[in-house]
């Protein structure tokens, strides 16, 4: 769908391309919903009294639908599957016990794991129980399993669920935050040949493009 430039629009999208709202963009493009995108830079504007207001942690992803604000990659994942139920990115409500679990697990033990490994942050023994994912390795090791046993991260259909996850899997493999597993190349694989994710990188490698020169 086409950004709009319209100050009527009914989703606001704040964002930098250089951030994690590249999952917001990809979900956006996955729903086909017409977005007003705001593009915001580290420091000042992202901790605006304007922004502030809409986001007191000043941070991206924001996005603000029918007057609503939703923060955090996995909410808004979440939120747009619902808000746009007509593209079928989220389970029937007696069928997301898988999606909720995988939402949430890269939402908290895989992220914490990658960046804790990636900050040089020891999880020494005894401490597996304080950090919630035990380890690096178990984390990861759940992981490939799963996407071993079905081609996306709930089964055999694509939801939200696999733009959030696998965000986490192509950056990770991507910049080496990662350690490969069995399952996550032919995962990622098929990710990058969804319309969506190509259209989403499309528009924020421009932006990336357009700033660096």
């Amino acid at each position: 769908m086409p950004i709009s430039t319209s100050q009527d629009c009914k989703l606001n999208f704040y964002t930098n391309p250089q951030s994690r709202g590249q999952i917001a963009r990809w979900m956006l493009e996955e729903v086909g919903a017409e977005y007003r995108q705001e593009i915001l830079e580290y420091g000042e504007d992202m901790k605006s009294e304007e922004f502030l207001k809409i986001n007191p942690m000043g941070k991206v992803p924001t996005i603000v639908h029918n007057g609503k604000v939703v923060t955090e990659c996995a909410a808004i994942c979440a939120y747009l599957a619902d808000a746009f139920s007509e593209v079928g990115l989220a389970p029937s409500l007696d069928n997301r016990a898988e999606y909720y679990r995988w939402l949430f697990f890269s939402a908290g033990p895989l992220e914490a794991a990658i960046v804790n490994r990636s900050l040089g942050v020891d999880v020494k023994d005894g401490q597996e129980r304080m950090v919630g994912y035990g380890n690096y390795k178990l984390v990861l090791d759940v992981l490939s399993e799963q996407l071993l046993n079905s081609p996306y991260v709930v089964g055999e259909k694509f939801t939200a669920a696999d733009v959030y996850v696998g965000s986490h899997v192509l950056w990770g493999l991507q910049f080496g935050s990662m350690e490969q597993r069995p399952g996550f190349e032919e995962y990622a694989a098929r990710l990058v040949e969804r319309p969506a994710f190509k259209a989403a990188k499309k528009l924020d490698d421009q932006l990336i493009a357009d700033k660096e020169g």
